[in-house]
Parts: C-alpha cells; structure tokens; sequence
C-alpha cells in the first residue's frame, strides 16, 4: 500500500487571485517505510528543538515560517529560513519518498477553467499510472493499491471528485484519426480521501514543505530570492516523481 500525502501552494482562484500558480505536491511513501520515515522526520524535530527551541508540536508551514510565524516569532527570522532549508535536506537524503508535482499557470487561463478539479484529477491520475506501472521506490506487487491523506481542503468537493473518478474517467487517448477519450476508471486508490490536520501530522507538514519550495523556485519572493532560497527546491531532485512528465527534467506537470 502506498500513502499520498498531498498540500498546495497558491489558490485555485482566478480573478483577481494573489498568486500565479495554484500546485500540488504529493509524498508517496509505502507503508511498510512509513514508521522509519515518521523516525527520521521526529529525530528531525528533536535537533530543531534542541538548537533553536521550535517545540516537537509547532506546527512547521513553510509560508508562514517566513512570513506570519505567530509565536515562532520567538527564533530569528533567518533561523527559522535554515530550519526549512535543513528540512529540505533531510527529506532529499530518504529514497524512500517520491513526490509527484502539479502546477497550473493560472496566467490566461479561461474564468471557465476550474483549477482545482483538473489539478486533482492531474494529480490522481499520475499516482495512478505511476503505481500501475511499478514506477515507486519499493514497488513490485502488481496488484498495490494507494489511500490520499490530503491537508483539511474542499472535503465534499474532493470526496466528490475521488468517487467520480472510480467510475469515469475521460482520458485524452490519440489516434490516427485524431484524438478521442478513454474512461480509465481509477483502480489503485481505495477508500475516500482521509484528510488530516497539518498540526498534528509531520507528513502534512514535509509536504507543505515541497509544495512551498516549488512555488519559490517558480516565482519567490523578495525575502527568499536575497537568501537564495529559490534553490531550495532543488535539494529534493533525487525524491521527484520524473515519470510523471516526460515533458519536464524534473518530472513537474504543468498545465
């Protein structure tokens, strides 16, 4: 069984939306590394609370690490930058993680366009097909299957969209005389997604991480350029999913 852990970075807005891109990132791991992963992850915290005295229960979100730390405003701002970038090492150095990346430009995009159905059904149908074809660390039964853990979002709307996806879903398919669909029904994810609290689960938050640096390797601001903490991303290469997108050297699937 694999676990897909997934966070966003950005809003699914477009009008009058802040952001430019809406992304999602997703941590696979299999079940059986889950509790030697959860070990690195909380030896982790233990040194961050032993050097800078962020506690085993503040909750890591990136973005506002930087930015609203709340009552980690307590460390030093640059501190709480190496707490990331340290964060970012730890999870580049376990094979054990693929992380499957979505983005969508929302530049241009038509007010028709519904960016969180197709960024969802995008990121689904990767895990998918990346499953099916043996393509994650650790996998080699045929018949695997996967459960979503997503971050507290539109619960009814992604139950909605999970369940549909069990029984249609459209896939463009080209042919010779043109290009037509396939209804490739999900058969690898069970059970409907189990979304979870970031502050109280140390996956939510390491994907929040990688979700945060693509979107600052992509467009990062002023704060994070000065420090050169749009490379930060960069340090997960080794854990990304590049089966997901032939298109890109870093496996990103860009819409």
């Amino acid at each position: 069984m694999f676990l897909m852990y997934v966070d966003e970075s950005g809003d699914c807005g477009l009008v009058d939306s802040p952001t430019e891109y809406f992304i999602l990132s997703g941590l696979v791991i299999h079940e059986s590394k889950w509790y030697d992963t959860l070990g690195l992850i909380r030896a982790f915290r233990h040194r961050v609370k032993n050097q800078f005295g962020m506690g085993m229960r503040d909750e890591f979100h990136a973005s506002r690490m930087i930015s609203r730390p709340g009552d980690l405003v307590r460390i030093k701002r640059h501190h709480r930058l190496t707490i990331i970038r340290n964060f970012a090492d730890l999870l580049g150095s376990i094979p054990e993680i693929d992380i499957i990346n979505v983005v969508v430009d929302k530049r241009g995009k038509p007010e028709t366009y519904n960016v969180f159905e197709v960024a969802w059904k995008t990121l689904i149908q990767r895990l998918e097909n990346t499953i099916l074809r043996r393509n994650f660390s650790g996998s080699g039964d045929p018949n695997e299957k996967a459960m979503l853990f997503p971050d507290q979002t539109d619960v009814k709307k992604l139950t909605s969209l999970v369940r549909k996806m069990r029984r249609y879903n459209p896939v463009p398919d080209r042919t010779e005389v043109g290009t037509g669909y396939r209804n490739l029904m999900l058969t690898t994810v069970v059970e409907d997604p189990n979304f979870r609290d970031s502050a109280h689960s140390y996956f939510i938050q390491a994907v929040d991480l990688t979700a945060y640096l693509l979107y600052q390797h992509l467009k990062p601001s002023a704060y994070v350029r000065k420090k050169s903490g749009q490379n930060y991303f960069l340090k997960l290469e080794s854990n990304l999913c590049k089966v997901a997108s032939s298109k890109d050297p870093m496996g990103i699937v860009r819409l």
